[in-house]
């Protein structure tokens, strides 16, 4: 990974951390328009009312705030950050100010060419579809970058972003938040303490509720509903308050539809990448890093329900092969999702009651199952920052002290901003939430074209596969958004 630039380094920090060291020392040397200066300058440490001082925090914009948006931008402030502008397509013809007096905009890029200066890094939490044009804009100005998953939409994309993030040196963090939490550092321990090893089989899976009081898996079934479209949505009136054409992107024009937006886009082939592209960032990404999964050799899909080419599968079961790998053994990934994905825990690993009777152990809706080749337990985690226990419970004792973890010392967004300090190492830098990116993508295509496929890890190429491979780049380019594909 690319160490991040160091805070006493001025040669390669932003302008604005730059500016802002020179006038401190510009007024600690002769007090310019100051008689005596704030003690959070003077002192170099958050005040009682908040204030942090410049060398300590970091300005930002936000691109994308609505939804994950908001959330991020929640996040960014309890770490400290400072946001100076916001940008999204819903944006337009509002007050170019938000409630807090922040400038917003329907179009990043005006953003960054009016406020280049005063930020340090971009937030990006817009539809898959635009995370790499955005990305790269922000990069290519020297700003640091925190990318919510999946990184891209293509699998071109990573590949180009992992190129940019070695040109431009610039700190970048994609956003699956689990990888900064007491779970990533539980999984480390028990892999190094050779409790997670011999995987030969993952079970990862996602259940759909058809129940409309189902809570967060409702809000999924936009992608396994039954109506299904049998083509593109029809065209409706672009509402006034929305930025359509930037919403589209590189891919566009795409007529408006109320089926893309707001919320639905994740349902569809075209701009999102379906469950397998939302919910595995959280589900496989901790065994992708540290069991060393590389790239699948052969994807089997094994059945979809409701297939279309227009919106992903109301269910889907696909097998993504991985070979052997140094200590690590050849491993399959069984993913599900859709109503009833959840898998089912093998007898063998269940627990006994009281009157010495076994009972099927609970898992959760969405997670994954680890299998070791000799069958003596099984590894079980939720998603996202779960932690793992051992099936059957009783082999929790043995590894109890493996199972013990430390709290991390900042969150996700934390330590992205920390990185960007030069206090931290970001644990999720697209070098490694590329290659993650990249087998959901793969993922995503076998479900796309309802076939299994073989990949050829050494060219990045899917074998003698001329329309699998055209969907390695994705939808053609508009003219206008093409300069941003060469790095």
């Amino acid at each position: 990974m690319t160490q991040p630039p160091s805070i006493d380094n001025e040669s390669s920090e932003p302008t604005s951390t730059l500016n802002r060291r020179r006038f401190l020392r510009a007024g600690v040397g002769s007090a310019i328009g100051f008689t005596v200066l704030p003690s959070y300058l003077a002192l170099g440490k958050e005040d009682s009312e908040g204030n942090i001082p410049p060398s300590k925090r970091i300005n930002y914009a936000a691109v994308g705030t609505n939804g994950r948006g908001g959330a991020n931008a929640q996040q960014a402030s309890r770490a400290g950050a400072v946001l100076v502008a916001s940008a999204d397509v819903v944006n337009m013809g509002l007050e170019p100010v938000d409630a807090n007096g922040k400038p917003r905009y329907s179009d990043y890029r005006t953003l960054l060419d009016k406020h280049e200066k005063d930020i340090d890094a971009v937030v990006i939490s817009t539809p898959d579809h635009t995370h790499y044009v955005a990305t790269m804009e922000a990069m290519s100005r020297g700003k640091h970058v925190y990318v919510e998953k999946p990184l891209t939409h293509t699998f071109t994309e990573s590949e180009l972003l992992l190129k940019a993030a070695e040109k431009y040196k610039v700190v970048n963090q994609m956003g699956n938040q689990g990888h900064t939490s007491t779970g990533a550092t539980q999984f480390q321990q028990l892999v190094k303490a050779g409790v997670i090893s011999d995987i030969v089989r993952m079970d990862a899976y996602m259940e759909q509720s058809d129940d409309p009081n189902a809570g967060l898996a409702h809000l999924y079934r936009y992608i396994n509903r039954e109506t299904r479209l049998s083509a593109p949505p029809k065209p409706q009136p672009v509402p006034e308050n929305l930025n359509w054409d930037e919403w589209c992107g590189p891919i566009g024009p795409i007529p408006y539809s109320d089926e893309y937006h707001p919320a639905k886009w994740r349902g569809f082939f075209n701009v999102g990448l379906g469950l397998l592209g939302d919910w595995g960032a959280h589900i496989i990404d901790f065994a992708h890093d540290w069991l060393e999964l590389g790239f699948p050799t052969h994807i089997e899909v094994v059945e979809q329900k409701n297939y279309n080419k227009i919106q992903f599968p109301t269910a889907s079961y696909i097998i993504m092969k991985f070979p052997a790998r140094g200590n690590h053994p050849a491993c399959e990934i069984h993913w599900t999702d859709g109503v009833d994905a959840r898998p089912s825990v093998p007898e063998q690993y269940w627990d006994k009651n009281a009157e010495g009777k076994t009972d099927e152990p609970k898992i959760g809706t969405a997670g994954s199952l680890l299998h070791r080749k000799q069958g003596d337990y099984l590894i079980t985690r939720g998603s996202h920052s779960s932690s793992s226990r051992l099936l059957p419970r009783a082999k929790m004792s043995d590894f109890r002290d493996s199972l013990k973890a430390p709290a991390p010392e900042f969150t996700h967004m934390g330590n992205f901003l920390q990185t960007c300090l030069g206090n931290a190492t970001c644990t999720s830098p697209f070098s490694k939430g590329a290659p993650l990116t990249q087998v959901l993508i793969l993922g995503s295509i076998a479900q796309h074209l309802n076939r299994s496929l073989d990949f050829d890890p050494a060219t990045k190429k899917f074998v003698n596969d001329k329309e699998a491979n055209a969907l390695l780049d994705g939808a053609p380019i508009r003219d206008d958004w093409k300069h941003y594909y060469t790095v």
